[in-house]
């Protein structure tokens, strides 16, 4: 069945009943690309975790859950999400979804699902509006180990540099070193420009507890899993929330002895420079 387009930027109608495009994919594709034609909105089918996502899946999910607001309401998204064969290491699925059926599919879902053509007029066709919280836990090469945290639920991440080709799906082998993260507070009026080169005499910056736990945890993954390197941030963050306090209190000594050390040698290296003096290489 091939429903009939309506007029380019014409009022769209519901072209078939909402059993109808739940039990047939081809029909559901062919009215929602209508939909969005006489709406004169922009339809591309969204790619997560390289794949394309199957749109009509998420529209018989979300609806069979009673719609939209419901799904929203109840927290429903990450039930959602797991019906997907999303790879290990796609990130933030649910905020995904709930994303882009808000995007495609919610002014579609009132036309089809609630017959509700006012409603749907009502919606804007832009991008949906979420107020999140966001922090930086940590950085290595490549980018951040980041929490965002959306109503009630967080998320956790990996923020890859735009300058990263390849994004999460091509992460390579280096970009697995974790370093500490601390932001540098702002000074108005002040101007401030980065080295160009370093002081290889200068210490070396302190290692946290986590970052002690990751090089070892990470060593042991390499000999286990070579071929699994883009999920060993994931593995070891979970192997860390799991330590049992006694455990963890460990690697946070580590960090704190290293913290001395750097201390202890920044003041060295700060008196050297007061003194005119430099370290051979």
């Amino acid at each position: 069945m091939s429903p009939e387009s309506p007029p380019n930027g014409g009022e769209p109608v519901p072209l078939a009943s909402h059993n109808d495009v739940v039990k047939d994919r081809t029909l559901f594709f062919n009215t929602l690309r209508s939909f969005h034609h006489a709406l004169l909105s922009k339809f591309l089918i969204p790619v997560i975790g390289g794949k394309e996502l199957n749109l009509h899946v998420l529209y018989v999910e979300v609806t069979r859950r009673g719609g939209y607001d419901k799904v929203v309401a109840e927290k429903k998204w990450r039930e959602i999400s797991a019906v997907f064969d999303f790879s290990p290491t796609t990130t933030s699925a649910s905020y995904a979804l709930r994303k882009h059926y808000f995007t495609l599919l919610r002014r579609y879902e009132q036309l089809y699902f609630f017959r509700n053509q006012a409603a749907m007029l009502n919606h804007t066709a832009g991008s949906p509006s979420f107020h999140a919280i966001g922090t930086i836990d940590a950085k290595f090469d490549c980018g951040y180990l980041v929490s965002v945290k959306l109503g009630d639920e967080t998320l956790n991440g990996v923020l890859y540099h735009p300058g990263y080709p390849g994004g999460a799906a091509a992460a390579p082998p280096a970009c697995t070193a974790l370093v500490p993260y601390t932001p540098v507070p702002h000074q108005p009026g002040r101007r401030t420009r980065r080295r160009r080169s370093t002081d290889p005499s200068r210490p070396k910056p302190n290692r946290s507890g986590y970052n002690f736990f990751f090089a070892e945890k990470h060593s042991a993954l390499k000999s286990l899993y070579p071929n699994r390197e883009r999920e060993f941030t994931k593995m070891i963050g979970e192997s860390w929330n799991k330590l049992s306090p006694e455990d963890r209190v460990v690697y946070q000594n580590y960090g704190l002895k290293d913290k001395e050390r750097y201390q202890k040698e920044l003041k060295e290296y700060k008196e050297r420079l007061k003194m005119g003096q430099t370290l051979p290489f």
